[in-house]
């Protein structure tokens, strides 16, 4: 099997084609710099690799046009309900589009943020966990999250309480930040045992601006700060989400997308310690897409991921390319309850 894509994509032969998988992150959005909807998602879902499922993961996308300002979040989830619910029918196939969806809740507003987590519940019974992303860093080079957080934001005593909500609802969290402050999930995580915790992208290794000049210094340090995370057993790990630019590994600026060879040669180190110290119980690859399609096509990505686990068991693969994310994210569970599951 081949991936053909348009233009100057490179093709590869589709590594372990059988591989059943679920992408547990990514995006949908529909902005004057691009178009990321359902059409362009099946696009990649079906370039040669045995996608089955996804997890739709915020990113401020379809908000509610008026109504109070800390309930407009409600509408990203009943937007992505609709997709899901398309993606149930059969008509595009077997592959199930957003079984599981994560939002955004302020969690700045302490106990208030219940009204919201209820009202998104009620939005969809895909509904999982909430990301609401902590990114933030004092160079003015690295663009902060999205949320437009405070310094010090895990450490917020109210923000806490509002945290402390996620468990009475069984939902989880997603941690979207970069690496400096992996150290300030690590007091999170230790300070809430019983509450899943998933780090997104490796904690955000970042390689541009002041951490440009050295990467190895980047890396030590990232590797220190994993270490300790790795010791509380409520966190999983995202393996993915280093081909975007503040990475700095320049993928985005070839004149062609990077092979899977060339994604391997970078950022492989990345991946082989965190499944040293995370173990494959507790990891699951991600795409990370459309923000990685600005480095390589979605096949390539994944041909990355099957090449630097072919010596891993067929029980470790399942595992890391499915079933960790199907788990912890509850898609067999939303399938089943809403009428998604394949006979």
């Amino acid at each position: 099997m081949k991936d053909k894509k348009k233009g100057n994509q490179n093709e590869e032969e589709i590594l372990d084609p059988a591989q059943k998988i679920c992408d547990p992150h990514h995006h949908l959005w529909d902005t004057p710099k691009q178009r990321y909807l359902l059409d362009e998602l099946l696009e990649d879902l079906d370039s040669g690799h045995n996608i089955v499922s996804t997890v739709y993961m915020e990113c401020g996308s379809m908000y509610r046009h008026s109504g109070p300002e800390t309930m407009k979040p409600v509408g990203e989830i009943e937007f992505v309900n609709g997709v899901a619910a398309m993606g149930n029918s059969g008509i595009y196939g077997s592959v199930r589009p957003c079984a599981s969806i994560v939002g955004l809740a302020d969690l700045t507003l302490g106990e208030k943020v219940l009204d919201i987590l209820d009202a998104q519940i009620e939005a969809s019974p895909r509904f999982v966990g909430i990301r609401h992303a902590s990114g933030w860093d004092a160079s003015s080079s690295i663009r902060n999250s999205h949320t437009a957080p405070s310094r010090g934001l895990l450490g917020d005593k109210t923000f806490r309480k509002g945290f402390a909500q996620l468990k009475k609802r069984n939902l989880s969290f997603d941690a979207w930040l970069y690496h400096p402050q992996i150290s300030e999930l690590t007091d999170l995580a230790r300070a809430f045992p019983e509450q899943t915790i998933i780090l997104d992208h490796f904690g955000g290794p970042l390689g541009i601006g002041p951490y440009a000049r050295d990467k190895q210094a980047v890396f030590e340090n990232w590797k220190r700060s994993i270490k300790e995370l790795a010791n509380c057993e409520n966190v999983l790990a995202k393996l993915g989400g280093l081909a975007m630019p503040i990475n700095g590994f320049g993928f985005h600026k070839q004149s062609t997308p990077a092979t899977s060879a060339e994604l391997m040669k970078e950022n492989a180190h990345y991946y082989h310690y965190m499944l040293e110290t995370f173990g494959t119980s507790r990891c699951m690859f991600e795409s990370n897409f459309p923000v990685d399609k600005v480095s390589c096509s979605y096949s390539v990505l994944w041909n990355s991921f099957k090449a630097m686990t072919r010596a891993y068991s067929s029980s470790e693969k399942d595992s890391l390319f499915h079933d960790n994310a199907a788990h912890t994210y509850k898609v067999t569970s939303n399938l089943s309850k809403t009428g998604g599951l394949l006979e």
